[in-house]
């Protein structure tokens, strides 16, 4: 390492016994997972809770009420962030941070819209869940777990 000229940094290098501790590597946490259907546990990959929080930040700077571009070219620049996101968290265990990706992205853009229209309250009757995924076609993340719907290239 020393005749490439790198060298390691002491206070982040470590050794992981990996069928027990879990580590952060490329914004992926390695090690145990718990099955949360039967409780057993396997190794594998998802994505880290520091990666996700680096994504809420995103979203949250997009949409913030200072922004007065039309709803279409936010709404695209939206979809591509996530699903740029969600190509490269696309491998592993990765249900649990979509739905969390999603949930914050369904709160943001509703208080962006709300904001914008003038709605009094959370909004939630008139940006509903299915209207803002659907009709307001934002990209859903838990559907590219599964498969994207017909609205999702837009």
């Amino acid at each position: 390492m020393t005749k490439l000229g790198l060298t390691l940094n002491e206070a982040k290098t470590s050794l992981k016994a990996t069928r027990t501790e879990r580590f952060d590597f490329l914004g992926y946490t390695f090690g145990p997972h718990r099955y949360r259907k039967e409780g057993h546990w396997y190794l594998g990959a998802s994505p880290s809770k520091k990666s996700v929080q680096l994504m809420k930040a995103k979203i949250g700077d997009l949409l913030v009420s200072g922004n007065k571009e039309p709803w279409p070219e936010v709404r695209d620049r939206l979809n591509r962030l996530l699903r740029g996101w969600s190509g490269y968290f696309g491998y592993g265990s990765r249900l649990p941070a979509y739905r969390a990706v999603d949930n914050h992205v369904y709160d943001r853009v509703r208080a962006f819209l709300c904001k914008r229209h003038k709605v009094q309250g959370h909004g939630t009757y008139r940006f509903s869940d299915e209207k803002v995924f659907g009709e307001l076609g934002v990209l859903r993340l838990r559907r590219v777990h599964i498969g994207p719907p017909p609205w999702a290239s837009r």
